[in-house]
């Protein structure tokens, strides 16, 4: 079936167009455009848009975009239960897509064709002189206090009623494989989340696009972008505090991924995360099963609290 190559973006719908703009571009998003009552934003890489934001009468998580391998792979999709006839893209870079319901009402789409921006200027990472190396001399680091810019979307997080159907009709659609599990040890098939990331074969991909939660509450965990570095990590959370935003969980360095997390809620209560320094895997990669809780996912730095991921 399908093969997605990357995350494209994520939409929600939101009550206040304005409120949503000024949390994105204080995270360091960019506007992209508008139409009417959706608004686009972008990140600093060639991706055209990261984020929608649709203005509705209540806050929710609307679904997500891959880029897909090939149009023969919507031509496939639309003949499937549940999905759109293949249809022209209303927004920033166009494209063609095909539309898809899971079960738990998120909208999935498949995307090919998608026209890439220009990337925005950002400053380049700065080299960490550890106690073996030193690559940066003569060189002081400098912070500018102002929003830092996100790069990419990384990663979202679904909470699903049912588990090994969701995992299934991802795996099946945009061809998925998975990383990591969270469950009891020794069996994945018990397993009530799993880390899914796109299949590239040799190619270093993230370690997950996705992790999907089993919960009798569905709904989005979180959309977590990508940054440049610690230091924009770090920067990126006291711009935020002086901006007045609820802090939700963070600075800490994941077990399961490896990145450096910090994480925000939005004005409508949903959470959000910056990251920098994940891990990336091949198909050498091997799974594993994570037994414990949530406060212990984090290596060092705020660790959530045990109802974390519910």
């Amino acid at each position: 079936m399908g093969r997605a190559l990357e995350p494209l973006y994520v939409r929600y719908q939101v009550p206040d167009l304005a409120r949503a703009e000024a949390f994105l571009r204080d995270f360091g998003m960019q506007p992209a455009g508008r139409d009417g009552d959706r608004l686009f934003f972008r990140g600093h890489s060639g991706a055209p848009w990261i984020y929608e934001a649709v203005r509705g009468a209540e806050a929710r998580f609307l679904g997500a975009g891959f880029r897909m391998r090939s149009e023969a792979d919507l031509a496939e999709l639309a003949a499937l239960e549940g999905s759109s006839p293949v249809q022209s893209v209303d927004a920033p870079g166009g494209g063609s897509r095909v539309r898809m319901r899971m079960d738990d009402g998120f909208e999935i789409d498949a995307v090919h064709g998608i026209a890439a921006a220009t990337p925005l200027a950002a400053r380049d990472p700065i080299a960490l002189n550890t106690a073996s190396a030193k690559p940066r001399r003569n060189r002081a680091v400098r912070i500018q206090h102002h929003a830092v810019p996100v790069m990419r979307l990384g990663h979202f997080v679904l909470h699903v009623r049912n588990h090994p159907a969701a995992v299934a009709w991802l795996r099946r659609r945009l061809g998925l494989i998975p990383s990591d599990y969270m469950g009891p040890p020794g069996d994945p098939a018990q397993a009530a989340g799993t880390f899914l990331r796109v299949d590239r074969g040799e190619e270093l991909v993230d370690h997950h696009c996705m992790l999907v939660l089993g919960t009798d509450k569905p709904g989005v965990h979180h959309c977590s972008f990508e940054v440049e570095d610690l230091d924009a990590v770090m920067a990126g959370h006291d711009y935020l505090r002086t901006r007045g935003y609820t802090h939700d969980c963070g600075v800490g360095r994941h077990l399961l991924g490896s990145q450096i997390f910090d994480y925000w809620r939005d004005p409508f209560g949903f959470r959000i995360e910056h990251y920098t320094d994940g891990d990336v895997v091949d198909h050498r990669h091997q799974p594993t099963i994570f037994s414990g809780s949530a406060d212990e996912t984090t290596q060092w730095g705020a660790r959530p609290p045990k109802d974390f991921f519910e």
